[in-house]
C-alpha cells in the first residue's frame, strides 16, 4: 500500500443534535499521519438516506446542512474517510445514537472497521484503550460495545461517556518488514434518562415578605422545582402542608403563594410555610419539601411623635430655679416619643439643639417608644442673668431609613432668680483728683457697682471706710464721693488720700474698691527769700548763689526762675535763671577792672533779684543782694580744704577728728617709749629735767594746728603763731617752754608773688549755700552747721589741753 499504508487516526463523536441549527459546526474531525503527510477527510451516507452533513476535507468542519428531528429519526449512520493524499486508508462509522440507563452486561454499540487488504493484513480485532474508569468493554472479533459487569450508567451522574476504540488489522509483510496497521475512534454515548428521580426545589431557602399595603390575592413568593429525571422531565404540583394557618394559598402549577387576607388581620409577625412538590409520573413516587419564611413587613410611613400628658405635643415648658444641681433630673417635663412602624422603621436617635452641654437627653436611641428625661449637665449655663428663659429643641431622627423621618419639640425653660451674684464695682480701684481750697461738699468721685440679681437683690448701697475717708463722704445710692461740708484740703499739708468704698445687696453680699484721692495744687504761694538784704562776697571767677523757697507743693507752682532787675553798678552781673547763681560778667577777670569799674574802696556791688514762680497766676519777690567782690590768693592745704568744705561742715569736723586722732596716737607712742627707754637706766633720775631748746637754726620741722579767727571776715584764713600771741598776751619772759611737738612739714615751694606785690587779705565768703526747701528745712540746716562749727572748736580746745598737761611732766 506504499506510504499509504501508514497507521492514520481519526477521532470522531456521536453527540446529540437535535437541538442544532442548518450550517452549526457539530464537530471538528482530527486525523493525523505518523508520516507527517497532509491528511483529508470525508463523509459518505447509505444509499438513498438523507445527507444530513458536511465536511471540510482539510480542516475537518463538520457542518449540519439538514433539519434533525428525532421523532422522525434518532440514528443517523455516516462513514468518515481519511487519506494522506494518494491512498485510503481508513474509514469509520460514525453514528449519533440514543441510549436509555442500561443494565451492566447490555449490548451498546457494534463498531466496524473495513481493511481491504487479503488475508492476515485483512482480519480486523477491537480493543479499547484502557482507562481506570471507564464502565464499558467491547467484543475483540465483533466491535459489539457493551457495559462492564457490576457497572450500571445513570443519566443523574454522567450524561455522556466518551470511549476510545482501537481497531488493528492481523499483519503482514511490507517492503520486506511485518508491520500491523491501527486506527481509532472516538465513541460518543449519550445516556437517556428515566423516571427514577425526584423532584426537587431550586434555590432555597425562601424568603417572602408581606407589607401593610398588601391586599388579598397579593403574591407573597413563588417557589421553583426541578423534576429529578433532567432527560425526560415530568410535570410537578406545588402544595402547602404546613403553616398557612389559613392566611396563604399556594398555585399547584406555578408554585405562587397569595395572601388571603388583609395584612392587618395577621396575628403573627413571622410564618413558616412547609410547600411540597411532587411528580405524577414518577415511578417512586418520591417527592421533596422545603420551607418558605414569610414575614410581615412593616412600611415606613409613620415619622417619630412626641407626645404629652393630653396627646400628641411639639412644645414643653417648665418654671424652675437657676442653678439646679448638675445631674439632676427635670421632673417637670412629661414627654413620651413614639413611632407607629416597626422594626428598623421604628428606630431613632434622640438629642437635643441649644446651649452646648447644659443638658442632656436620656436615652439617646429609641425603638418604637420612650420615656424622655432631661438631666443638667452644666448648671452655670442655667443662669437667670444669662436670660430668664432658654429655649431648646429636641429632635428625633430615624436611624436605618431611607426616608430619615424626624419630628421636633421645643423645649422652653422659665427660669426663677436667686441671690447668687455679689454686687461688682466697675473697677477695683478709683483715681480722683481734687483742687485744694475747694468748698466743702465739692464733687470728688463717682463709683459704681453692679449686682444682677433682680428685685431688692440687685439694689446696691454704698459706704465708705478707712483711713483719710474722715474728709470725705458717699451717696448710699448714687455712689458719689463728696468732700464734707467742713473739709478744707491743702496740697501743701496733704496731698494723697486713699480710702475703700463699699458695694453692699440686701442680703449682705458685698465687694470693695479703693479710691485714691490726689488733692491738686493750686499757686496760692509767693517765692519767699530767707532775708530781703543779702550780704555776699564773691571771689572772682567764682558764682554766689542766692535762694528762694516757694511753699506751693506741686510744679510748676514751686519752680521758681530767677532774673536781675537793677544792679549797681548795672551791667556787671549774670544770674542763672534756674540755679540763683550770680557770677560777674566774663570781661571782668582781676581786682584791677573791678577797681576801674567803681570808685570805692571797698568794691562792694548791690543786685536786686527776682524771684518769680511758673504757676497761673504767677507770683514774685525781690530781694537786695550786696556782694563784696575780691580775689582769691593763694591757700595752704588745711585752708584750702576748709574752704571746700565751708558748705560741708560735718565733713570738716570728720577731718579735725581724724588729725587729731593722729596727734594724740604719736605723744602716746612718743610718751611710752621715754618710759621705757627711763625704766631700764640704773641711773638715779632727778626730780625734775631741764631740757635747753636749740638754736632756732636746729630746730627740726614742726607741724603746727593754724589757728582761724571768725572774727574779722578779711581775715578768715590767716595763719597765725600760737606761741607767739601767748606770749604777747602775758607779757611775761619767764613762761614754761613749750612741749614737744611734732615735725614740721618741708616748707613750702617758692611762691611766684614778685617781690614788689604786696600781699593781699584772704577772700572771704558769708554766704552758704542751701537747697530748695521750706523755711523750716533752711533754719535746720543753719543750726546743723553752726552745731558742727562749735563741736569742732570743743574738740580743739580739749586737745590742746590734753598735750599741754601731757608735756608738764618733762620739765
Amino acid at each position: 500500500m506504499g506510504r499509504g499504508s501508514s497507521d492514520l487516526t481519526c477521532q470522531t463523536f456521536c453527540p446529540c443534535m437535535c437541538s442544532f441549527l442548518i450550517g452549526t459546526q457539530i464537530y471538528v474531525l482530527n486525523g493525523t499521519d505518523p508520516e507527517e503527510d497532509p491528511v483529508r477527510y470525508g463523509l459518505a451516507f447509505e444509499k438513498g438516506s438523507t445527507e444530513y452533513f458536511r465536511v471540510d476535507p482539510k480542516s475537518g468542519n463538520v457542518t449540519l446542512i439538514q433539519e434533525l428531528d428525532r421523532e422522525k429519526q434518532d440514528e443517523i449512520s455516516v462513514h468518515v474517510s481519511i487519506t494522506d493524499g494518494r491512498n485510503k486508508v481508513s474509514s469509520i462509522s460514525y453514528s449519533a445514537i440514543q441510549f436509555t440507563d442500561t443494565a451492566p452486561g447490555s449490548s451498546i454499540y457494534r463498531v466496524q472497521a473495513v481493511d481491504k487488504d487479503m488475508g492476515s493484513g485483512g482480519s480486523v480485532s477491537y480493543y479499547l484503550q484502557t482507562s481506570p474508569f471507564t464502565k464499558f468493554t467491547i467484543d475483540g472479533h465483533s466491535g459489539i460495545l457493551r457495559v462492564k459487569p457490576g457497572e450500571t450508567l445513570d443519566f443523574e451522574t454522567t450524561p455522556t461517556h466518551f470511549v476510545t476504540v482501537v481497531a488493528k488489522d492481523g499483519g503482514g509483510k511490507y517492503k520486506g518488514k511485518h508491520q500491523v496497521l491501527t486506527s481509532t475512534a472516538t465513541v460518543t454515548i449519550n445516556v437517556i434518562d428515566s423516571q427514577d428521580m425526584p423532584p426537587y426545589f431550586v434555590g432555597t431557602p425562601y424568603f417572602g415578605y408581606i407589607y401593610e399595603v398588601s391586599v388579598p390575592g397579593s403574591e407573597i413568593y413563588t417557589v421553583y422545582a426541578k423534576d429529578g429525571d433532567q432527560g425526560n422531565p415530568n410535570p410537578i404540583h406545588y402544595s402547602i402542608i404546613n403553616g398557612s394557618d389559613g392566611v396563604f394559598d399556594i398555585n399547584s402549577t406555578s408554585g405562587c403563594i397569595t395572601l388571603t387576607t388583609f395584612p392587618s388581620l395577621l396575628k403573627n409577625e413571622l410564618y413558616e410555610i412547609k410547600v411540597k412538590v411532587t411528580s405524577p409520573n414518577n415511578e417512586l413516587q418520591d417527592y421533596d419539601v422545603t420551607t418558605v419564611t414569610v414575614r410581615v413587613v412593616d412600611l415606613n410611613n409613620h415619622p417619630p411623635t412626641f407626645y404629652g400628658e393630653n396627646g400628641p405635643q411639639n412644645k414643653f415648658e417648665v418654671t424652675m430655679y437657676e442653678h439646679p444641681p448638675a445631674g439632676e433630673i427635670l421632673r417637670g417635663f412629661k414627654i413620651t416619643v413614639n413611632d407607629s412602624d416597626q422594626g428598623a422603621n421604628a428606630k431613632f436617635k434622640l438629642r437635643l439643639v441649644g446651649p452646648s452641654r447644659v443638658l442632656r437627653v436620656v436615652p439617646q436611641t429609641v425603638l418604637n417608644e420612650a420615656q424622655v428625661t432631661i438631666i443638667v449637665e452644666d448648671t452655670s449655663g442655667i443662669d437667670y442673668e444669662k436670660g430668664p428663659t432658654l429655649s431648646f429643641k429636641l429632635l428625633a431622627v430615624e436611624i436605618d431609613t431611607p426616608e430619615r423621618f424626624s419630628a421636633t419639640a421645643d423645649i422652653v425653660i422659665n427660669l426663677l432668680d436667686t441671690n447668687d451674684n455679689i454686687p461688682k464695682f466697675t473697677s477695683e480701684y478709683y483715681i480722683a483728683r481734687v483742687p485744694e481750697n475747694s468748698p466743702g461738699g465739692s464733687s470728688v468721685s463717682s463709683v459704681t457697682a453692679n449686682d444682677p440679681d433682680s428685685g431688692s437683690w440687685g439694689e446696691v448701697k454704698y459706704t465708705i471706710y478707712g483711713s483719710g475717708s474722715d474728709l470725705f463722704s458717699i451717696n448710699a445710692s448714687s455712689g458719689l464721693i463728696t468732700t464734707q461740708p467742713w473739709t478744707s484740703l491743702d496740697a501743701e499739708v496733704r496731698s494723697k488720700y486713699n480710702f475703700y468704698v463699699k458695694a453692699e445687696d440686701s442680703e449682705g453680699k458685698y465687694s470693695l474698691a479703693e479710691v485714691f484721692v490726689t488733692v491738686t495744687d493750686m499757686n496760692d504761694h509767693a517765692p519767699e527769700f530767707d532775708e530781703v538784704l543779702v550780704e555776699k562776697t564773691m571771689i572772682i571767677g567764682t558764682p554766689v548763689k542766692i535762694e528762694a523757697v516757694d511753699e506751693d507743693a506741686e510744679s510748676p507752682n514751686n519752680v521758681i526762675e530767677y532774673s536781675i532787675m537793677t544792679a549797681d553798678p548795672d551791667n556787671a552781673f549774670d544770674i542763672n535763671a534756674d540755679t540763683g547763681e550770680i557770677k560777674l560778667k566774663p570781661y571782668i577777670k582781676s581786682m584791677e577792672i573791678v577797681q576801674n569799674i567803681t570808685k570805692q574802696k571797698d568794691c562792694k556791688w548791690s543786685v536786686v533779684v527776682e524771684a518769680r514762680d511758673r504757676g497761673s497766676p504767677s507770683f514774685s519777690t525781690t530781694a537786695v543782694v550786696n556782694i563784696d567782690i575780691t580775689e582769691a590768693v593763694r591757700l595752704g592745704p588745711m585752708a584750702a580744704f576748709l574752704m571746700k568744705s565751708r558748705d560741708n561742715p560735718l565733713k570738716a569736723l570728720g577731718m579735725v577728728t581724724f588729725i587729731i586722732s593722729v596727734l594724740v596716737g604719736g605723744t602716746v607712742l612718743i610718751s611710752t617709749a621715754m618710759y621705757m627707754r627711763n625704766s631700764k637706766s640704773n641711773r638715779i633720775m632727778p626730780a625734775r629735767r631741764i631740757i635747753k631748746r636749740r638754736p632756732r637754726d636746729q630746730q627740726p620741722w614742726t607741724f603746727k594746728i593754724p589757728v582761724i579767727k571768725f572774727t574779722n571776715p578779711g581775715e578768715k584764713f590767716l595763719i597765725t603763731n600760737p606761741e607767739s600771741s601767748l606770749q604777747q598776751e602775758t607779757g611775761s619772759p619767764r613762761l614754761k617752754p613749750p612741749p614737744p611737738i611734732a615735725p614740721c612739714l618741708p616748707p613750702p615751694p617758692p611762691s611766684n608773688v614778685r617781690p614788689n606785690e604786696r600781699l593781699r587779705a584772704v577772700p572771704t565768703i558769708s554766704g552758704a549755700l542751701a537747697s530748695k526747701g521750706s523755711k523750716k528745712a533752711k533754719s535746720s540746716r543753719r543750726k546743723e552747721g553752726n552745731i558742727s562749727s562749735a563741736l569742732v572748736s570743743e574738740l580743739k580746745m580739749k586737745l590742746e589741753q590734753k598735750i599741754h598737761e601731757n608735756n608738764q611732766g618733762y620739765y
